[in-house]
Protein backbone atom coordinates (compact mmCIF):
# COMPACT_ATOMS: atom_id res chain seq x y z
CA UNK A 1 0.00 0.00 0.00
CA UNK A 2 1.60 3.57 -0.88
CA UNK A 3 2.43 6.20 1.69
CA UNK A 4 0.03 8.69 2.39
CA UNK A 5 0.35 12.33 3.67
CA UNK A 6 -1.65 12.71 6.98
CA UNK A 7 -2.41 16.04 8.62
CA UNK A 8 -1.58 16.24 12.37
CA UNK A 9 -5.41 16.75 13.10
CA UNK A 10 -5.63 13.22 11.06
CA UNK A 11 -3.24 11.72 12.90
CA UNK A 12 -5.02 12.82 16.25
CA UNK A 13 -8.54 11.73 15.13
CA UNK A 14 -7.03 8.46 14.06
CA UNK A 15 -5.49 7.93 17.61
CA UNK A 16 -8.41 9.23 19.28
CA UNK A 17 -10.78 6.79 17.29
CA UNK A 18 -8.93 3.95 18.31
CA UNK A 19 -8.07 5.07 22.26
CA UNK A 20 -12.08 5.24 22.41
CA UNK A 21 -12.77 1.54 20.74
CA UNK A 22 -14.33 -1.32 23.40
CA UNK A 23 -10.88 -2.48 25.27
CA UNK A 24 -8.34 -0.15 23.98
CA UNK A 25 -5.14 0.19 25.89
CA UNK A 26 -4.92 4.00 25.99
CA UNK A 27 -1.26 3.84 27.91
CA UNK A 28 -0.05 1.25 25.15
CA UNK A 29 -1.52 3.49 21.88
CA UNK A 30 -0.04 6.69 23.30
CA UNK A 31 3.58 5.35 23.26
CA UNK A 32 2.88 3.98 19.67
CA UNK A 33 1.59 7.32 18.80
CA UNK A 34 4.93 8.73 20.70
CA UNK A 35 2.72 11.42 22.89
CA UNK A 36 2.50 11.59 26.45
CA UNK A 37 -0.43 9.88 28.60
CA UNK A 38 -1.40 13.62 29.45
CA UNK A 39 -1.30 14.80 25.90
CA UNK A 40 -3.32 11.72 24.90
CA UNK A 41 -6.15 12.21 27.20
CA UNK A 42 -6.26 16.16 26.70
CA UNK A 43 -7.14 15.17 22.59
CA UNK A 44 -9.98 12.52 23.88
CA UNK A 45 -11.30 14.96 26.10
CA UNK A 46 -11.53 17.77 22.73
CA UNK A 47 -12.71 15.28 20.77
CA UNK A 48 -15.40 14.19 23.08
CA UNK A 49 -16.41 17.71 23.43
CA UNK A 50 -16.34 19.48 20.29
CA UNK A 51 -15.43 16.47 17.58
CA UNK A 52 -12.85 16.55 15.01
CA UNK A 53 -12.80 20.59 15.27
CA UNK A 54 -11.29 20.33 19.27
CA UNK A 55 -8.45 18.74 17.46
CA UNK A 56 -6.87 21.03 15.93
CA UNK A 57 -4.42 23.58 17.48
CA UNK A 58 -5.44 26.48 19.59
CA UNK A 59 -3.95 30.23 19.89
CA UNK A 60 -1.47 30.29 22.70
CA UNK A 61 -2.12 33.93 23.15
CA UNK A 62 -3.23 34.54 26.90
CA UNK A 63 -7.05 35.25 27.58
CA UNK A 64 -6.79 38.25 29.39
CA UNK A 65 -3.48 40.29 29.82
CA UNK A 66 -3.19 42.42 32.68
CA UNK A 67 -0.65 44.70 31.95
CA UNK A 68 -1.46 45.39 28.63
CA UNK A 69 -1.72 49.17 27.42
CA UNK A 70 -4.95 50.05 27.31
CA UNK A 71 -6.98 50.74 23.61
CA UNK A 72 -7.61 53.86 24.24
CA UNK A 73 -4.05 54.91 24.76
CA UNK A 74 -2.64 52.79 22.30
CA UNK A 75 -4.65 54.98 19.92
CA UNK A 76 -3.25 58.55 21.60
CA UNK A 77 0.46 57.23 21.07
CA UNK A 78 -0.53 56.81 17.36
CA UNK A 79 -2.00 60.35 16.90
CA UNK A 80 1.16 62.04 18.73
CA UNK A 81 2.98 59.99 16.39
CA UNK A 82 1.40 61.60 13.27
CA UNK A 83 1.18 64.85 14.49
CA UNK A 84 4.58 64.87 14.49
CA UNK A 85 5.10 63.75 10.83
CA UNK A 86 5.66 60.19 12.29
CA UNK A 87 8.79 61.90 14.03
CA UNK A 88 8.76 60.94 17.53
CA UNK A 89 9.72 58.27 19.70
CA UNK A 90 9.07 56.56 23.09
CA UNK A 91 10.11 59.35 25.01
CA UNK A 92 8.79 62.48 23.74
CA UNK A 93 5.53 60.81 22.94
CA UNK A 94 5.51 59.86 27.36
CA UNK A 95 6.44 63.36 28.24
CA UNK A 96 3.32 64.41 25.85
CA UNK A 97 1.12 62.44 27.67
CA UNK A 98 2.77 63.25 31.05
CA UNK A 99 2.11 67.02 30.23
CA UNK A 100 -1.29 66.58 28.51
CA UNK A 101 -2.39 65.04 32.41
CA UNK A 102 -2.46 61.07 31.25
CA UNK A 103 -2.77 58.85 34.34
CA UNK A 104 -1.86 55.50 32.88
CA UNK A 105 1.15 56.77 30.91
CA UNK A 106 3.40 53.67 29.62
CA UNK A 107 6.96 53.63 29.96
CA UNK A 108 8.92 55.17 27.08
CA UNK A 109 10.10 51.58 26.30
CA UNK A 110 6.57 50.39 26.12
CA UNK A 111 5.59 53.12 23.67
CA UNK A 112 8.59 52.20 21.56
CA UNK A 113 6.88 48.62 21.07
CA UNK A 114 3.87 50.46 20.34
CA UNK A 115 5.44 51.93 17.54
CA UNK A 116 6.86 48.96 16.54
CA UNK A 117 3.60 46.55 16.67
CA UNK A 118 2.14 49.13 14.41
CA UNK A 119 4.94 49.45 11.83
CA UNK A 120 5.45 52.87 12.79
CA UNK A 121 9.37 52.36 13.09
CA UNK A 122 10.65 51.76 9.51
CA UNK A 123 13.80 53.95 9.25
CA UNK A 124 14.06 56.31 6.27
CA UNK A 125 16.20 56.59 3.49
CA UNK A 126 17.74 59.71 4.93
CA UNK A 127 17.64 58.19 8.63
CA UNK A 128 19.88 56.36 10.96
CA UNK A 129 17.59 53.10 12.18
CA UNK A 130 19.33 52.82 15.90
CA UNK A 131 23.18 52.94 16.40
CA UNK A 132 25.34 54.71 13.92
CA UNK A 133 27.10 53.10 11.21
CA UNK A 134 30.31 54.38 10.67
CA UNK A 135 31.39 54.53 7.18
CA UNK A 136 35.25 54.94 5.72
CA UNK A 137 36.40 55.74 2.63
CA UNK A 138 38.79 52.77 0.74
CA UNK A 139 41.16 55.13 -0.29
CA UNK A 140 42.96 58.55 1.03
CA UNK A 141 41.66 61.78 -0.73
CA UNK A 142 38.58 60.36 -2.00
CA UNK A 143 36.98 62.26 0.86
CA UNK A 144 38.33 65.09 3.26
CA UNK A 145 36.35 66.56 6.06
CA UNK A 146 36.81 70.33 6.81
CA UNK A 147 35.43 71.97 9.79
CA UNK A 148 36.07 75.43 11.96
CA UNK A 149 36.54 74.17 16.10
CA UNK A 150 34.77 76.68 17.87
CA UNK A 151 36.81 79.60 18.54
CA UNK A 152 38.80 80.84 21.96
CA UNK A 153 39.99 83.60 22.97
CA UNK A 154 43.99 84.51 23.04
CA UNK A 155 45.97 87.83 24.32
CA UNK A 156 45.39 89.42 21.18
CA UNK A 157 42.07 88.48 19.67
CA UNK A 158 40.31 85.15 18.81
CA UNK A 159 41.34 81.79 17.36
CA UNK A 160 39.24 80.25 14.84
CA UNK A 161 40.65 76.64 13.96
CA UNK A 162 40.68 75.99 10.71
CA UNK A 163 40.88 71.56 10.38
CA UNK A 164 41.26 69.73 7.62
CA UNK A 165 41.76 65.70 7.95
CA UNK A 166 41.68 62.74 5.13
CA UNK A 167 38.15 60.64 5.78
CA UNK A 168 40.37 57.65 5.32
CA UNK A 169 43.47 57.84 7.45
CA UNK A 170 42.96 60.45 9.25
CA UNK A 171 45.65 62.39 8.37
CA UNK A 172 45.48 65.72 10.00
CA UNK A 173 45.95 67.93 6.84
CA UNK A 174 45.86 71.23 7.95
CA UNK A 175 45.06 72.71 11.55
CA UNK A 176 45.02 76.48 10.91
CA UNK A 177 45.21 79.56 13.74
CA UNK A 178 42.53 81.54 11.95
CA UNK A 179 41.48 85.33 13.06
CA UNK A 180 38.11 84.83 11.17
CA UNK A 181 35.61 82.56 9.35
CA UNK A 182 35.41 84.51 6.29
CA UNK A 183 36.12 83.32 2.36
CA UNK A 184 38.78 84.78 1.65
CA UNK A 185 41.24 83.90 4.34
CA UNK A 186 39.73 80.02 4.46
CA UNK A 187 40.72 79.82 0.82
CA UNK A 188 43.82 80.97 0.85
CA UNK A 189 44.45 78.33 3.83
CA UNK A 190 43.37 75.91 1.56
CA UNK A 191 45.04 76.68 -1.64
CA UNK A 192 48.36 76.02 0.62
CA UNK A 193 46.95 72.39 1.48
CA UNK A 194 45.70 71.64 -1.95
CA UNK A 195 49.07 72.84 -3.39
CA UNK A 196 51.11 70.69 -1.05
CA UNK A 197 48.72 67.41 -0.75
CA UNK A 198 46.77 67.83 -4.15
CA UNK A 199 43.11 67.77 -4.66
CA UNK A 200 40.76 65.32 -3.04
CA UNK A 201 37.94 63.88 -4.65
CA UNK A 202 35.03 65.44 -2.35
CA UNK A 203 35.01 67.26 0.82
CA UNK A 204 32.55 67.24 3.45
CA UNK A 205 31.64 70.13 5.41
CA UNK A 206 28.82 71.65 7.70
CA UNK A 207 26.22 74.79 6.77
CA UNK A 208 28.52 76.81 8.24
CA UNK A 209 30.15 79.83 6.70
CA UNK A 210 32.20 80.08 4.81
CA UNK A 211 30.73 77.31 2.58
CA UNK A 212 27.57 76.90 3.76
CA UNK A 213 24.46 79.98 3.17
CA UNK A 214 22.97 81.46 6.61
CA UNK A 215 19.46 82.12 4.31
CA UNK A 216 19.07 78.41 3.15
CA UNK A 217 20.31 78.48 -0.27
CA UNK A 218 22.03 75.10 -0.96
CA UNK A 219 25.63 77.09 -2.97
CA UNK A 220 27.71 79.68 -2.11
CA UNK A 221 31.09 81.48 -3.71
CA UNK A 222 33.11 79.01 -1.53
CA UNK A 223 31.39 75.85 -2.99
CA UNK A 224 30.94 76.86 -6.50
CA UNK A 225 34.75 77.14 -6.19
CA UNK A 226 35.13 73.88 -4.98
CA UNK A 227 33.37 71.95 -7.68
CA UNK A 228 35.24 74.98 -10.46
CA UNK A 229 38.21 73.03 -9.19
CA UNK A 230 36.79 69.50 -9.75
CA UNK A 231 36.04 68.64 -6.43
CA UNK A 232 32.74 67.30 -5.26
CA UNK A 233 30.71 69.80 -2.06
CA UNK A 234 28.70 67.20 0.11
CA UNK A 235 27.16 68.95 3.41
CA UNK A 236 26.03 67.11 6.93
CA UNK A 237 22.45 67.51 7.52
CA UNK A 238 21.67 70.41 9.48
CA UNK A 239 22.41 69.93 13.29
CA UNK A 240 23.41 66.34 13.35
CA UNK A 241 27.46 67.11 13.84
CA UNK A 242 27.85 62.93 13.92
CA UNK A 243 27.88 63.42 10.30
CA UNK A 244 31.91 64.31 10.56
CA UNK A 245 31.90 62.62 13.00
CA UNK A 246 35.88 61.86 12.54
CA UNK A 247 36.59 65.91 12.53
CA UNK A 248 34.10 66.10 15.41
CA UNK A 249 36.64 63.39 17.44
CA UNK A 250 39.42 65.17 16.40
CA UNK A 251 38.20 68.37 17.55
CA UNK A 252 38.22 66.76 21.11
CA UNK A 253 41.53 65.19 20.43
CA UNK A 254 42.73 68.39 19.86
CA UNK A 255 41.11 70.47 22.97
CA UNK A 256 42.31 67.77 25.07
CA UNK A 257 46.19 67.55 24.18
CA UNK A 258 46.89 71.40 22.81
CA UNK A 259 44.13 73.52 24.00
CA UNK A 260 42.79 72.67 27.53
CA UNK A 261 44.72 74.45 30.63
CA UNK A 262 46.55 76.52 28.24
CA UNK A 263 46.82 80.37 27.30
CA UNK A 264 47.86 81.75 23.93
CA UNK A 265 49.51 85.16 23.47
CA UNK A 266 48.92 85.47 19.84
CA UNK A 267 47.60 83.76 16.89
CA UNK A 268 51.17 82.74 15.51
CA UNK A 269 51.92 81.10 19.12
CA UNK A 270 48.48 79.28 18.35
CA UNK A 271 49.73 78.20 15.07
CA UNK A 272 53.35 77.00 16.02
CA UNK A 273 51.96 74.61 18.98
CA UNK A 274 49.31 73.78 16.43
CA UNK A 275 52.26 72.65 13.70
CA UNK A 276 54.17 71.02 16.34
CA UNK A 277 50.72 68.39 17.71
CA UNK A 278 50.28 67.96 13.88
CA UNK A 279 53.41 66.19 13.24
CA UNK A 280 52.78 63.90 16.15
CA UNK A 281 49.31 63.62 15.76
CA UNK A 282 50.26 62.36 11.81
CA UNK A 283 53.49 60.33 12.42
CA UNK A 284 53.22 59.19 16.34
CA UNK A 285 50.41 58.96 18.29
CA UNK A 286 48.71 55.70 17.83
CA UNK A 287 45.40 55.81 16.58
CA UNK A 288 42.68 53.07 18.08
CA UNK A 289 40.59 53.43 14.60
CA UNK A 290 43.52 52.36 12.41
CA UNK A 291 44.37 49.43 14.77
CA UNK A 292 46.88 51.48 16.71
CA UNK A 293 48.67 52.51 12.84
CA UNK A 294 49.56 56.61 13.07
CA UNK A 295 47.78 58.20 10.12
CA UNK A 296 50.58 58.72 8.21
CA UNK A 297 51.13 55.25 7.86
CA UNK A 298 47.86 55.16 5.68
CA UNK A 299 47.83 58.47 3.38
CA UNK A 300 49.25 59.19 0.89
CA UNK A 301 48.78 62.70 -1.42
CA UNK A 302 46.57 62.69 -4.31
CA UNK A 303 47.72 62.63 -7.63
CA UNK A 304 45.49 65.40 -8.71
CA UNK A 305 47.43 68.30 -8.45
CA UNK A 306 46.18 72.06 -7.81
CA UNK A 307 46.12 74.30 -11.04
CA UNK A 308 47.49 77.19 -10.44
CA UNK A 309 45.42 78.67 -13.31
CA UNK A 310 41.68 76.54 -14.09
CA UNK A 311 41.38 75.26 -17.66
CA UNK A 312 38.10 76.91 -19.62
CA UNK A 313 34.70 74.77 -18.50
CA UNK A 314 33.87 72.44 -21.85
CA UNK A 315 30.31 70.86 -22.91
CA UNK A 316 29.16 68.93 -25.15
CA UNK A 317 27.93 69.93 -28.24
CA UNK A 318 24.10 69.16 -27.66
CA UNK A 319 24.69 70.56 -24.24
CA UNK A 320 22.26 74.12 -24.17
CA UNK A 321 24.72 76.41 -22.60
CA UNK A 322 24.06 79.92 -21.05
CA UNK A 323 26.09 82.09 -18.56
CA UNK A 324 24.85 83.62 -15.42
CA UNK A 325 24.55 87.42 -15.50
CA UNK A 326 25.53 89.78 -12.45
CA UNK A 327 22.85 88.82 -10.93
CA UNK A 328 22.90 85.00 -10.96
CA UNK A 329 20.21 84.88 -13.73
CA UNK A 330 20.32 82.93 -17.05
CA UNK A 331 17.88 82.87 -19.66
CA UNK A 332 16.17 79.91 -20.95
CA UNK A 333 12.88 79.64 -23.14
CA UNK A 334 11.91 83.07 -22.90
CA UNK A 335 12.07 82.86 -19.25
CA UNK A 336 14.51 84.09 -16.99
CA UNK A 337 15.88 81.74 -14.25
CA UNK A 338 17.61 82.98 -11.34
CA UNK A 339 20.15 80.01 -10.41
CA UNK A 340 22.02 82.39 -7.70
CA UNK A 341 24.65 84.37 -7.31
CA UNK A 342 27.41 82.51 -6.37
CA UNK A 343 27.33 81.55 -10.20
CA UNK A 344 27.61 84.85 -11.60
CA UNK A 345 29.66 85.09 -14.54
CA UNK A 346 30.28 81.44 -14.78
CA UNK A 347 28.87 79.02 -17.80
CA UNK A 348 26.57 76.59 -17.18
CA UNK A 349 24.28 73.69 -19.63
CA UNK A 350 21.05 72.59 -19.95
CA UNK A 351 20.07 69.09 -20.60
CA UNK A 352 16.70 67.71 -21.40
CA UNK A 353 15.34 64.78 -19.21
CA UNK A 354 13.23 61.85 -20.46
CA UNK A 355 9.71 64.23 -19.57
CA UNK A 356 8.86 66.72 -21.56
CA UNK A 357 9.61 70.11 -19.99
CA UNK A 358 12.46 69.22 -17.82
CA UNK A 359 15.91 70.06 -17.91
CA UNK A 360 19.19 69.29 -15.82
CA UNK A 361 21.17 71.98 -14.59
CA UNK A 362 25.03 71.56 -14.79
CA UNK A 363 27.61 73.44 -13.54
CA UNK A 364 31.13 71.58 -15.37
CA UNK A 365 31.02 67.61 -14.50
CA UNK A 366 28.35 68.68 -11.40
CA UNK A 367 24.61 68.69 -11.91
CA UNK A 368 23.13 71.66 -9.63
CA UNK A 369 19.56 70.95 -10.50
CA UNK A 370 16.68 70.59 -12.56
CA UNK A 371 14.17 72.84 -13.91
CA UNK A 372 10.06 72.22 -14.60
CA UNK A 373 8.80 74.55 -17.82
CA UNK A 374 5.60 72.45 -18.05
CA UNK A 375 3.55 74.61 -16.04
CA UNK A 376 4.28 77.88 -17.53
CA UNK A 377 3.20 79.42 -21.51
CA UNK A 378 5.95 80.04 -23.68
CA UNK A 379 5.42 84.15 -22.96
CA UNK A 380 5.49 83.70 -19.57
CA UNK A 381 8.58 85.39 -17.61
CA UNK A 382 9.66 84.61 -13.91
CA UNK A 383 12.32 84.74 -11.41
CA UNK A 384 13.05 81.94 -8.74
CA UNK A 385 15.33 82.79 -5.77
CA UNK A 386 17.08 79.93 -4.27
CA UNK A 387 16.12 80.72 -1.11
CA UNK A 388 13.44 83.93 -1.53
CA UNK A 389 11.89 86.32 1.43
CA UNK A 390 8.46 85.70 2.47
CA UNK A 391 6.75 89.06 2.51
CA UNK A 392 4.61 89.66 6.01
CA UNK A 393 2.26 91.95 4.52
CA UNK A 394 -0.80 91.46 2.83
CA UNK A 395 0.11 93.11 -0.43
CA UNK A 396 3.66 91.52 -0.11
CA UNK A 397 1.91 87.88 -0.01
CA UNK A 398 -0.83 88.81 -3.18
CA UNK A 399 2.07 90.12 -4.94
CA UNK A 400 4.19 87.05 -4.02
CA UNK A 401 1.54 85.03 -4.88
CA UNK A 402 1.07 86.20 -8.55
CA UNK A 403 4.82 86.20 -8.91
CA UNK A 404 5.03 82.00 -7.65
CA UNK A 405 2.08 81.48 -10.58
CA UNK A 406 4.46 82.91 -13.37
CA UNK A 407 7.54 81.47 -12.79
CA UNK A 408 9.18 78.54 -13.46
CA UNK A 409 9.99 75.47 -10.89
CA UNK A 410 13.26 75.32 -10.06
CA UNK A 411 15.18 73.02 -7.61
CA UNK A 412 18.64 73.38 -6.94
CA UNK A 413 20.45 71.25 -4.13
CA UNK A 414 23.52 70.03 -3.11
CA UNK A 415 24.37 66.56 -1.57
CA UNK A 416 23.76 66.11 2.29
CA UNK A 417 24.86 62.66 4.22
CA UNK A 418 24.90 60.98 7.45
CA UNK A 419 27.03 58.62 8.97
CA UNK A 420 24.80 55.68 7.65
CA UNK A 421 24.56 57.29 3.91
CA UNK A 422 28.03 58.69 3.06
CA UNK A 423 28.31 60.71 0.03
Amino acid sequence: MPWRELSVVDQREEFVRLALAPGANKRELCWRFGISRSKGYKWIGRYLAQGRDGLADRSRRPHHSPTRTAAAVEAEVLRIRKDSNNAWGGRKIAHVLVRSGELDVPAPSTITEILRRHGKLEPRANEHPGAYQRFEREQPNELWQMDFKGDFATGRGRCHPLTVIDDHSRYALAVEACSTQQDRSTRERLVAVFRRYGLPDAMLMDNGVPWGDSGGGPFTAFSVWLMRLGVRVAHGRPYHPQTQGKDERFHRTLKAEVLFGRQFTDLAECQRAFDRWRHVYNYRRPHQALDLATPSERYQPSSRCFPETLPPIEYADRDLVRKADQEGDISFKNRRIRVGKPFRGELLALRPMAEDGLFSLHFGSHQIGTIDLRALPRSSCGCVDIARAMPTNSTGQNQQQKANHASEKLNLSVPHVSEQCPP
